[in-house]
């Protein structure tokens, strides 16, 4: 929201409030804030002759970053979610309820900024940032600290040389203040091979699903994906649309979220593609949403900005975040403080941020010493790393650590290697602790787990209409984000941060992940189990969501000989439908005819069927492929359609022959007067829908012996059955707890005579 308008005041008047205000505030003390004196790169450092005063009147643009409200209350919550504890997420309304700043507080923030000079201020809606219009000479006066400009790489830029300060009347409200230097930004995380490195070779992100096994998971249909991204999405978009058409994916919905000015900045686009591509493949090419939170440019008021902007919509349960900067500088400059808070947020509702680790191996900030990427070593966010993939076909064959050797060679702009190691400036969360992964360091270590990001072993990813071979673990992060999104979709969202479930399980479900134990980031070197090249591994994505307690949505039900059109299929991705099949039905069919691509058909009756796990299969290379069942037995009919390619436009339909009644036997409903010769029988079918707690049938009445034989799917004799009743009358019953559901067939034997004989079923 808007708390001024556009209002244009010239700089002297600006300048002049500005010493009005200082002046009455001359009395009251300074507090420190979390934005310290911003860490010069070392050329400029050494030269403090480079560095001149910003002019008085020089534009500047600030953010103050306010504190979270009853944050014990926060932070217990957040304690038992990470703890893998059954806490209950949080609404967005909640959190403005309860630990969102007060409307006095912001108030009290907006009308320091006006005093002290500033304009345009804007309130974000979840009352955590306000941003504000100002200049230099505005800023000396509102937080005790002068800017000054330096040339660093051929930029001109400006930072706080001392810490950023406010009043005491305002230091249990704001947190840190963004905006005061712009020398330190984010940075993709996206490394292109060198023509020297393509032994390996790339892959089509559609093989992602079968390479990391998760070909036999629903796509991500319930599931909203959440990108940060920044300047034009144009022609992301447009790539976007070329990928899913040569995949086979339906339209993709993306919304795009622009964060302050929209911008025209294009020299991203590569970043933004393999972020979108990646993360929609891994999701099986099919999602609910995808938003492009789009900040205007990679500096650090930006994209703070961005990230609480989809923490306050609150739509997307999987949020990727393909960059990273020092961690000592987002430190320095409040931006660990103020993020963490945004991230904590999250988890709270919820949310999961997907992090890459970082491509500068262990020396994110340069070296000598080890240090990481932020955000990636923030304890709210799942970090990922990246490996090198080596596959057949399709098949994952290995994995070793994107490796690097030195500090200089392993930076991104030299050779690059997968980010990891401990942490300068987080602490250890509970979870990596109680896993014992961490020895006797108390820092948050990184990367939790990781994935394909070498550029030897990178993906093919279209730009501007053609393929290009990028990694990083830029690469890494999306394909988590899509694996993630399947998930969460299986569950309908309802999944929490799943730190706590990773490091629990890795003891007793050592299957979710393909140990990486060879190579090296510089300053670590893979073993077997968690270590700070590769954490876990990359995730065996089958294992991983049976481990999380996935249960897929309820199938789609077909109906007899309606085809259902239009549909479309990424290479390993599937979809389950249901059939009813009546008693005495014959040549049940089940047939895809149209399109293009192959799409297999596989069949099981009372349970959904996998690639591995089937009564029936079809056979054949194109989208036009049968399964026929000669005598089905009556129940419910689960198939499964898979992509075997990408396939497009199928139709599905199933059908069977309908078969005279026979002696149907109708719930609670009694058959009467049965009469038979001595040695005669007759047969009937009860149909048992899954999950009836029991099944009983039941003769009564008239004269003679009547004994009866029950058995599931077909018909019984005296000799094989599943149950028979005992008794020399014509008052014998059979129960069958927890029945299988199916149809049943009742033999009914007169062992001698019988006349005026009722049966009855119920379940």
């Amino acid at each position: 929201m808007r708390i001024s308008s556009h209002l244009q005041l010239a700089t002297g008047v600006s300048m002049a409030l500005a010493m009005m205000f200082g002046t009455a505030q001359a009395a009251e003390q300074w507090a420190p804030t979390a934005t310290k004196a911003t860490r010069l790169p070392a050329t400029v450092a050494s030269k403090s002759s480079v560095a001149s005063l910003m002019q008085a009147g020089a534009p500047t643009q600030i953010s103050v970053a306010l504190k979270l409200r009853n944050k014990a209350e926060l932070d217990a919550i957040t304690t038992g979610i990470l703890n893998g504890k059954n806490v209950k997420s949080i609404s967005s309304a909640e959190f403005l309820t309860r630990f969102a700043p007060t409307t006095a507080q912001v108030q009290a923030v907006v009308n320091y900024l006006k005093a002290s000079g500033f304009v345009n201020i804007t309130v974000s809606d979840n009352r955590m940032l306000v941003t504000a219009d100002g200049a230099a000479a505005t800023v000396k006066t509102a937080f005790n600290t002068e800017l000054q400009t330096f040339n660093v790489d051929g930029r001109t830029v400006h930072a706080n040389t001392t810490d950023a300060q406010v009043p005491q009347s305002l230091s249990d409200i704001v947190l840190s203040i963004h905006g005061l230097q712009n020398v330190h930004t984010y940075r993709t995380n996206l490394v292109r091979p060198n023509a020297n490195t393509l032994a390996v070779g790339g892959h089509n992100p559609t093989e992602f699903s079968a390479i990391y096994n998760a070909s036999g998971l629903p796509s991500a249909v319930n599931a909203t994906i959440g990108i940060i991204t920044q300047g034009s999405m144009t022609q992301t978009i447009k790539d976007l649309n070329t990928f899913t058409n040569k995949a086979g994916y339906p339209p993709v919905n993306v919304e795009t979220v622009t964060i302050g000015s929209p911008s025209t900045d294009t020299s991203g686009v590569g970043e933004w593609n393999m972020d979108t591509q990646d993360a929609l493949a891994t999701a099986g090419g099919t999602i609910k949403k995808m938003v492009l939170y789009t900040a205007n440019t990679l500096n650090l008021t930006d994209i703070t900005a961005a990230y609480n902007r989809a923490v306050t919509d609150n739509v997307a349960k999987v949020i990727n975040v393909s960059l990273g900067m020092c961690e000592n500088d987002a430190f320095n400059g409040g931006i660990t403080a103020s993020n963490d808070q945004i991230f904590q947020t999250a988890v709270a509702q919820g949310q999961t941020f997907a992090v890459s680790s970082g491509d500068s191996g262990a020396y994110e900030c340069g070296g000598p010493g080890t240090s990481q990427s932020y955000p990636s070593a923030s304890p709210y966010v799942i970090s990922v790393g990246g490996t090198l993939l080596n596959t057949s076909g399709t098949t994952w064959v290995s994995e070793s650590v994107w490796s690097c050797t030195t500090a200089s060679s392993c930076q991104a702009n030299v050779n690059g290697g997968a980010g990891g190691g401990p942490s300068l400036t987080e602490a250890a969360p509970s979870w990596q602790i109680s896993s014992g992964v961490l020895g006797s360091s108390n820092k948050r270590g990184t990367p939790d787990i990781s994935f394909n990001a070498d550029p030897a072993s990178g993906a093919l990813v279209i730009v501007n209409g053609a393929n290009q071979q990028i990694g990083g673990t830029s690469l890494a992060a999306p394909i988590f984000t899509g694996f993630w999104a399947r998930v969460q979709s299986m569950n309908n969202n309802s999944l929490p941060f799943p730190a706590a479930a990773i490091y629990q399980k890795a003891a007793s479900t050592p299957g979710m992940f393909h140990d990486v134990t060879t190579g090296s980031n510089g300053g670590y070197t893979a073993k077997a189990g968690w270590d700070y090249a590769s954490g876990f591994g990359s995730l065996n994505m089958a294992n991983f969501a049976a481990a999380m307690g996935s249960t897929p949505p309820p199938p789609n039900v077909l109906v007899k000989d309606v085809p259902v059109s239009g549909i479309n299929l990424a290479t390993g991705a599937n979809l389950v439908y249901t059939f009813t099949v009546p008693a005495g039905a014959t040549n049940l069919t089940f047939k895809t005819t149209g399109g293009s691509g192959d799409a297999d058909l596989y069949v099981q009756v009372g349970a959904a069927p996998t690639t591995t796990t089937y009564l029936q299969k079809s056979d054949g290379s194109t989208s036009t492929e049968t399964i026929t069942v000669a005598s089905p037995v009556a129940g419910t009919y689960y198939v499964l359609l898979n992509g075997y390619t990408a396939s497009s436009g199928i139709s599905l339909v199933a059908s069977y022959q309908s078969g005279t009644p026979g002696n149907v036997l109708n719930n609670g409903v009694p058959v009467s007067g049965i009469s038979l010769a001595s040695g005669a029988s007759s047969v009937y079918t009860f149909v048992v829908p899954a999950g009836r707690p029991s099944v009983t049938f039941k003769t009564s009445g008239g004269t003679g012996d009547a004994d009866l034989y029950v058995k599931l799917g077909s018909a019984p004799t005296t000799t094989s059955y599943l149950q028979k009743s005992n008794g020399a009358s014509n008052n014998e019953s059979i129960t069958i707890n927890s029945p299988a559901g199916g149809t049943y067939y009742v033999l009914l034997k007169a062992y001698s005579a019988i006349s005026g004989v009722t049966l009855l079923a119920t379940d």
